[in-house]
């Protein structure tokens, strides 16, 4: 009977989904001689060329594909099979690996997490944060869970569950002269900051620029949403910034917040593999997610103001 080493087909895995080794050991974090060892290795075993070269990528070849298509399902059972090993060895009520942006993961899951603490005490939950395209690659790749990220985000093996609209805002020091419309010309030549190139909010943010004819160098990109604001308030510049991260004390206090016309919105969603095992603890934290569709103040539009 053939043995499968579970390292090195999620290696091969990894390797198609990158399309080269190199991509994949930097996903891996191992060095690419290991990546291309392990395939090896692999293909050895099962007597069997899995991966073969089209152009400048790597793709499977038909033992590659039949391979693959087994792959994710195999992944998926044994996290399942160690999440239930480790419910009945610790008594708790399972392991939720979620992730999701910074800004979400400070504005938003405080709540959400505090709900699923009361209802499962015994839940052990994990938050990894960044952008939509390494939080979707990891719940590819089933080190995560569940995701709450920024559309768009691609997958075939992903269920998407579209949950809340969240507007970008105008923020700028409380002694800023601003018209009464903030427009793309606006901000054209005055000094703003913006999120680091890279994400989903960055490139919604360039791209409404870019609608009105702007071409935007800023005068900082940051990574981090409360590094903006405390720019914007030290009188640096203005900024783009999702609504969320904003709170109504802020706009009463020190700070201007205004929409900007045309208005600008991002469509946050609740994405998870579709072969994922769904136990108690990863059921209730799927729920609680999308109950915030439910929650006026962040309900789709089906349409949005100009």
């Amino acid at each position: 009977m053939k043995r499968l080493n579970l390292d090195y087909l999620e290696s091969f895995a990894v390797v198609i989904d990158s399309g080269s080794f190199s991509a994949a050991a930097e996903r891996l974090q191992l060095t690419q001689p290991a990546v291309s060892l392990q395939v090896r290795q692999l293909e050895k075993s099962l007597n069997a060329t899995l991966i073969e070269r089209v152009g400048r990528r790597a793709r499977p070849t038909a033992a590659g594909a039949a391979l693959l298509s087994h792959a994710h399902q195999i992944n998926a059972a044994v996290s399942s099979a160690v999440d239930a090993v480790a419910q009945q060895t610790t008594g708790t009520a399972g392991r939720v690996r979620l992730g999701t942006g910074a800004t979400a993961c400070i504005f938003l899951l405080p709540p959400i997490l505090k709900e699923l603490r009361t209802a499962l005490p015994s839940l052990e939950i994990t938050v990894t944060t960044g952008n939509t395209a390494e939080i979707a690659r990891a719940v590819e790749d089933n080190t995560i869970d569940v995701a709450l990220v920024t559309l768009p985000v691609s997958g075939r093996s992903f269920e998407i569950t579209p949950i809340m609209d969240d507007e970008f805002v105008l923020i700028a020091p409380r002694d800023m002269k601003l018209p009464a419309r903030i427009t793309p010309q606006v901000l054209a030549s005055g000094p703003v900051l913006l999120f680091e190139p890279g994400g989903n909010t960055r490139r919604t943010a360039d791209e409404w620029l870019a609608r009105g004819g702007v071409s935007l160098k800023p005068l900082m990109s940051l990574g981090s949403v409360e590094a903006i604001k405390e720019m914007v308030r030290a009188g640096l510049g203005c900024a783009i910034l999702p609504r969320m991260a904003v709170p109504a004390r802020a706009e009463q206090h020190d700070l201007i917040v205004r929409s900007l016309s045309p208005k600008l919105y991002r469509r946050l969603a609740v994405v998870i593999r579709r072969d994922k095992r769904l136990d108690r603890g990863l059921r209730q934290t799927l729920s609680a997610l999308k109950a915030l569709s439910d929650r006026k103040s962040t309900r789709l539009n089906s349409s949005h103001d100009s």
